[in-house]
């Protein structure tokens, strides 16, 4: 118990360490008097400010394709023959040139991209949002896992393997979190963890979604760097992994390499399950109840039916009070 005790201090404070030496910003050195910006500079600035993205950044096509036309907008808009061309799957685009033409019912913003063999084409920006992501492997992750299509699979998918999988664990008799549990609290504090984000995560979205556009459109795993709601998502994604490296560590330490693999299947399915309901209940406030609900039900389940104070004088096995042992039918008193 103490060696992994270590373990998990040790790995906190490596991560905390690596935190730490990220989170320095160089101050800001300011030239004496004010700063004269052109007119085009300000737009540039304030387009960033509420677009998220300015010249030179770096998308890259999710879709299919996305078709990019050669001509300016003002001819696409002036019904003057155009010529475009498509740029396919996974290629790489950087913007090269914004225009905002208020008279387009469609979309006002026009953006121009550039791809690797050096062709320039414009499209219309809410189709390139559509059809591309940021260059950055964590915007990637968070655009899949926000998917609709995505997030309606996985909620039928994880429903039925999760319900099947506990259906067999519970005739089996196998140890299941919060049921047929372990005396180790990291499997439960990881279950609970996971809750806490996924609420964290729809809370972002609902309370400050152009924050979360922002980190979505410049993504970082610091914390520090974030908006205070983010930042707590953010430690929560770090709880979450150093809680998992101890659940496993315990988990193998208490059962048989088989039983082990079994019960952390287990507990995998049950995080995948609150990752569900979490996050989508909180998006119509109900998530925060049962937030409050579950913390409740999962410490009574491990303090009142999981957690054993005693040992047994015979075989050493955990017993939960003095009496018979269930393991080898010693009387302890």
């Amino acid at each position: 118990m103490l060696k992994s005790r270590c373990l998990v201090f040790l790995l906190m404070g490596c991560c905390l360490l690596m935190l730490l030496t990220s989170c320095y910003r160089r101050p800001l050195t300011r030239p004496h008097g004010s700063v004269q910006f052109t007119e085009e500079q300000l737009d540039s600035i304030t387009f960033a400010r509420t677009h998220h993205y300015t010249m030179n950044f770096n998308f890259v096509v999710s879709a299919d394709s996305v078709m990019l036309t050669r001509q300016l907008p003002e001819e696409a808009l002036s019904d003057l023959p155009t010529d475009s061309f498509a740029v396919k799957r996974n290629a790489q685009l950087v913007v090269a040139d914004v225009h905002v033409l208020p008279l387009d019912t469609v979309d006002s913003v026009w953006v121009q991209l550039a791809d690797v063999n050096g062709m320039f084409g414009w499209v219309h920006e809410s189709e390139l949002l559509q059809k591309a992501e940021p260059d950055d492997p964590i915007s990637q992750f968070i655009s899949f896992f926000s998917d609709e299509h995505m997030l309606i699979f996985m909620v039928v998918f994880v429903l039925i393997i999760v319900a099947y999988g506990l259906r067999k664990l519970f005739r089996m008799n196998a140890h299941i979190v919060h049921f047929n549990d372990i005396d180790t609290f990291y499997p439960t504090l990881l279950t609970l963890v996971v809750a806490t984000a996924a609420t964290a995560y729809s809370s972002v979205q609902l309370f400050e979604p152009d924050d979360w556009q922002e980190f979505y459109f410049h993504p970082s795993l610091n914390p520090f760097s974030q908006t205070p709601l983010i930042a707590c998502f953010l430690c929560t994604v770090w709880a979450m992994l150093i809680v998992a490296m101890a659940a496993v560590d315990d988990t193998m330490r208490h059962l048989p390499i088989g039983e082990a693999v079994l019960y952390l299947l287990g507990l995998v399915g049950i995080c995948a399950l609150n990752y569900i309901v979490f996050s989508v209940s909180t998006l119509y406030y109900v998530g925060y109840l049962l937030l409050v609900a579950y913390v409740a039900f999962a410490l009574w389940r491990y303090f009142t039916v999981t957690k054993r104070d005693f040992l047994c004088g015979n075989c050493g096995h955990q017993i939960k009070e003095k009496g018979i042992c269930p393991h080898c039918g010693a009387l302890n008193e």
